[in-house]
């Protein structure tokens, strides 16, 4: 199995991709200022059974603009998944997409459902799907997270998005080490918290072109996140796709926590798909 990367030329951007493994092709949309070294541990443990496609999103990392950021900006990031796809493979990809990766994927699966053969689509930050005061409350919280990023830069903006969407670094499986942010991380954090993160709490899912194609969509969650916005979000997804919720290992970023268990969890869950 050889790796190999690659860029896609995209309106406004140069993406960089990476690709490792066999199988059918696995597409890893993270979130966050997450990047195609971001899942690097969850990727390992998945090449035996899949063709792990990962990428940096535009803005971040090797992910360079060619022209100014712009809206609409949601719909930027799914073209992109779109033509990293359309680059690497012509038959119909899984998808997995965390947190703003699982918006991209919701919404990649509307606009070229022929492309995809079914998305797992872990904790979605779709406030739209909570009854009235949850999603007054996530509000708030996305809104003290972009005030803490003014007052105090990246670091105190995504210690408050931790606190409200259930990240937990406690507790990982043995050998994992969460690395320190560097000077790269924090470019890459301040870059998702200008442009991405007020594009993303106003993103409506479109529910009514996704109900068709629920038979393709796998809601899922953080065990340890329960009661957070996120994992509320993948719980009323569910509800509205009449689907199941599908459990996975640690929190919000349980696939930097819990790799082998989370990895182990996800082939399950696609092989069911296959």
């Amino acid at each position: 199995m050889h790796e190999r990367t690659g860029i896609v030329e995209a309106p406004g951007a140069r993406l960089f991709y990476r690709v490792n493994g066999s199988g059918p092709v696995l597409l890893i949309i993270q979130g966050g200022d997450g990047d195609a070294d971001g899942t690097k541990a969850l990727a390992e443990r998945l090449i035996a059974h899949y063709t792990v496609v990962t990428y940096d999103p535009r803005g971040l990392s090797r992910s360079v603009l060619t022209a100014p950021p712009s809206e609409p900006w949601l719909e930027k990031h799914v073209d992109d998944a779109h033509r990293v796809l359309c680059a690497l493979n012509d038959r119909p990809a899984l998808v997995f997409g965390s947190s703003r990766g699982a918006l991209i994927a919701l919404a990649l699966l509307t606009r070229h459902p022929g492309q995809i053969h079914a998305i797992v689509a872990h904790e979605p930050p779709a406030s739209q799907l909570l009854p009235d005061e949850a999603r007054a409350r996530m509000y708030r919280n996305q809104m003290e997270a972009e005030a803490a990023f003014k007052r105090g830069g990246a670091g105190a903006a995504m210690r408050q998005f931790a606190s409200f969407s259930g990240v937990d670094f406690s507790g990982c499986e043995p050998g994992v080490e969460i690395p320190a942010a560097s000077p790269e991380r924090i470019a890459n954090l301040t870059f998702f918290l200008t442009h991405d993160v007020p594009a993303f709490h106003r993103y409506q899912l479109n529910i009514d072109a996704l109900l068709p194609l629920s038979n393709r969509i796998v809601p899922a969650a953080g065990k340890k996140s329960a009661g957070r916005g996120p994992h509320q979000c993948a719980r009323e997804l569910a509800a509205r796709l009449h689907a199941g919720l599908a459990e996975f290992p640690g929190g919000h970023s349980g696939f930097l926590t819990h790799p082998s268990a989370f990895a182990a969890r996800l082939h399950e869950v696609l092989a069911a798909k296959l």
